[in-house]
């Protein structure tokens, strides 16, 4: 039996690749909900989805193991061909031996590796580590009285973060850097992906030898005995897991607290600029894709087996029937952070790690005022995000000297920690005709 044909959409493919999408996506969301939970969608040209809007058929979907895989690899589609290696959506839907693609006891066993590295980061050590990064980027631009909060800070700071909790060295600090930035901002990403496996795998050679008091040193420690490979690949998905979500936090809540309709004149407190932004401008706003392993039928709307279904987190928080729930900010109702056995698991220090960045950012520069009308803004076009595409602000400048403050209290306090690792023992780059980078350029300010 052809489901297709006796089932057929109830509602056209929905683009969610253009500029249109970008400045509404709540109107894709609408219109498909419509009709029914679930509806055909387009991720980029040619590339056909189905987007759960419904908040209990999302639930069913992200806690259904058994009949919706996470697995790319049953991708029809792509397994026939129709996909080219050149499609936009392929970095963040292609397979990869981690916690975001794998079922059963292979999902089970790396999660357990990544949960329990994650789990050894507290709230007063990831304080300790956003803070001196924070005062870094504001020194690089306070005196200029403008910036472009999302460009000079609020992308910047979530990559040098995971320098730091990998313990990445300088050099292969920068390669991370520069290589992830061009992943996210689709720039030559084929030769981004190779860079970033190579350094990658150059600090797992290095923490084996010489292991620290870092997420790398600790996933390899872990009893469940990753390889090298699989520890590449739970590294790539927490630096994509951490850095454009966190950048979107950080952005979306600063637009709040700095509008006239949520912003510091009214008193709204940090937590509850993200958790506003959790629920109505989600940073990951379309994800975890699934693969039903037969035709399933999701409340009225067919879909056949081997096909992405993907999570409108968005959708689902706008779902009519969380309304009650939206207007107390019921904690736990949202799916921005996911649910069922792929839940992220590190909401927590995701959430210290954007407010601390904010509250080090309204404190240094409390006249902080956009220099655009809100309503100007521009969103980034993209299936999965919400995001910026910059946040244009301006202050009275001020001097930059939280760097030395920064230092001098590290060097005075008890116990202060050693100096942050200088290079690897890899063979030495061509550092004279290399032109620094952002974590080289913070680790010698350390060094002075």
């Amino acid at each position: 039996m052809d489901l297709q044909q006796t089932s057929p959409p109830a509602v056209g493919r929905c683009p969610m690749h253009d500029a249109s999408f970008a400045a509404d996506p709540q109107q894709v969301y609408d219109r498909l909900r419509a009709h029914a939970p679930a509806g055909p969608v387009e991720l980029a040209p040619g590339t056909d989805a189905t987007l759960v809007v419904g908040h209990e058929m999302a639930l069913r979907v992200l806690q259904n193991t058994e009949l919706f895989a996470r697995d790319a690899r049953r991708w029809k589609a792509l397994n026939e061909g129709r996909i080219g290696m050149d499609n936009p959506v392929l970095p963040m839907m292609a397979y990869r031996p981690n916690c975001l693609f794998t079922d059963g006891a292979v999902h089970l066993r790396l999660r357990k590796a990544v949960t329990d590295s994650l789990a050894r980061l507290n709230i007063t050590r990831i304080r300790r580590d956003v803070e001196p990064i924070a005062d870094y980027l504001l020194d690089r631009f306070s005196e200029r009285g403008r910036a472009d909060l999302l460009n000079d800070y609020a992308k910047l700071l979530p990559l040098l973060l995971f320098n730091k909790l990998f313990g990445c060295p300088a050099d292969i600090g920068d390669t991370l850097t520069t290589s992830m930035s061009a992943i996210f901002d689709g720039k030559d990403a084929l030769r981004a992906n190779e860079d970033l496996t190579a350094c990658l795998m150059e600090l797992i050679a290095l923490k084996r030898r010489r292991p620290g008091d870092d997420v790398t040193s600790w996933l390899i420690q872990h009893p469940a005995g990753l390889t090298d490979e699989e520890l590449k690949d739970q590294l790539v998905m927490l630096m994509g897991a951490g850095v454009e979500p966190e950048r979107n936090l950080i952005g979306n809540a600063l637009v709040l607290l700095l509008s006239g309709a949520g912003g510091r004149q009214s008193g709204m407190l940090i937590e509850e600029a993200l958790d506003h932004v959790l629920w109505n401008q989600t940073p990951i706003a379309n994800y975890a894709t699934h693969y039903p392993v037969q035709d399933v039928d999701l409340g009225g709307y067919v879909v056949e087996a081997g096909t992405p279904v993907v999570i409108s987190f968005a959708g689902a928080n706008s779902d009519p029937a969380l309304a009650e729930a939206r207007r107390t900010r019921s904690k736990g109702a949202h799916l921005a952070w996911g649910a069922g056995p792929h839940a992220c698991p590190a909401k927590d220090p995701a959430q210290v790690i954007a407010t601390t960045a904010i509250e080090r950012l309204l404190n240094a520069l409390p006249d902080l005022t956009l220099a655009v009308p809100e309503k100007d803004l521009q969103w980034r076009p993209g299936p999965f995000h919400r995001a910026l595409v910059a946040l244009p602000v301006t202050f009275s400048p001020t001097p930059a000297t939280r760097m030395a403050a920064a230092i001098q209290n590290r060097s005075s306090a008890p116990g202060a920690e050693q100096p942050l690792p200088a290079a690897s023992s890899a063979p030495v780059r061509q550092e004279s005709a290399r032109k620094k980078g952002f974590w080289s350029s913070f680790l010698d300010i350390f060094r002075v």
